[in-house]
C-alpha cells in the first residue's frame, strides 16, 4: 500500500495527501470528502484499505487510529449543492475543500478515481486508489465514517426512512419508505426516483 507513495518520496516530495469521498451514490444526504497525510511509512495496527472492504467495526478502529496519528481534514457538501452543481462537481468541491482544510499544506495529492479538482497542487488521480494507496485508503475510511455518522444523526430527524441502516442508498426498504412518505428535505431532488416523484 506504500508503493505509490514510495515513488513520490523517491522524487524528493515528503508530504503526500490522499483524498477520497463517500456518498456519491445515495439518494439522500451529503457527499463527504476527506484528505489524510499519513506519517512517512507509518505502520497501522488496524487494517487500512478501501473502506468498502471493511466492516463497520474495522472502519471505526482504523478511523480512530488515523485521526490520532495522521493529519486529516474533511468537508461536507449537502444535498442542495449536489442538486445545484451535480454530484461530480459537488464531489470535486468537497475534495478541494478537504485539501484546503488540512493544517499542513501537502506537496503532492493523490485522488481516488479519474477526476481531479482544479487546484495548484501536483496531483495524481488513481483508479481504485483506495485499494492501492495507504493515503487514499485512509481518506476513504475517514470520509465513510464521518458520512455514516451524519446519516445516523439525520435518522433521528427523519426516522421513517431508515437512514441509520442504509445511509441514504437506494435499498428496497428506502424506496418503499419514499413511496409511503414521499421525499424529505434531505433527498436529492435531481436523483431518480426523487426527481420523477417531485415532477408529478
Amino acid at each position: 500500500m506504500w508503493r505509490i507513495e514510495q515513488s513520490i518520496f523517491d522524487q524528493g516530495f515528503e508530504s503526500i495527501a490522499g483524498v477520497d469521498e463517500a456518498g456519491r451514490g445515495p439518494l439522500a444526504g451529503p457527499v463527504v470528502a476527506a484528505a489524510v497525510i499519513v506519517p512517512k511509512f507509518y505502520e497501522f495496527s488496524s487494517k487500512v484499505t478501501d473502506s468498502k472492504k471493511l466492516s463497520a467495526a474495522q472502519r471505526q478502529r482504523a478511523y480512530e487510529e488515523i485521526i490520532a496519528k495522521c493529519i486529516y481534514a474533511f468537508a461536507v457538501v449537502d444535498e442542495n449543492q449536489i442538486d445545484k452543481y451535480n454530484i461530480l462537481q459537488a464531489s470535486l468541491l468537497a475534495m478541494a475543500d478537504a485539501i484546503h482544510n488540512l493544517s499542513q499544506k501537502p506537496e503532492w495529492v493523490l485522488i481516488d478515481g479519474v477526476h481531479k479538482p482544479a487546484l495548484e497542487f501536483p496531483m495524481q488521480a488513481i483508479i481504485k486508489g483506495d485499494s492501492l494507496s495507504i493515503s487514499i485508503a485512509s481518506a476513504s475510511i475517514v470520509a465513510k465514517v464521518i458520512r455514516d455518522s451524519i446519516m445516523i444523526e439525520l435518522d433521528r430527524e427523519y426516522p421513517q426512512y431508515g437512514f441509520a441502516i442504509h445511509k441514504g442508498y437506494g435499498t428496497k426498504s428506502h424506496l418503499q419508505s419514499i413511496s409511503a412518505y414521499g421525499p424529505c428535505p434531505i433527498h436529492r431532488k435531481t436523483f431518480q426516483p426523487i426527481k420523477g416523484i417531485l415532477s408529478k
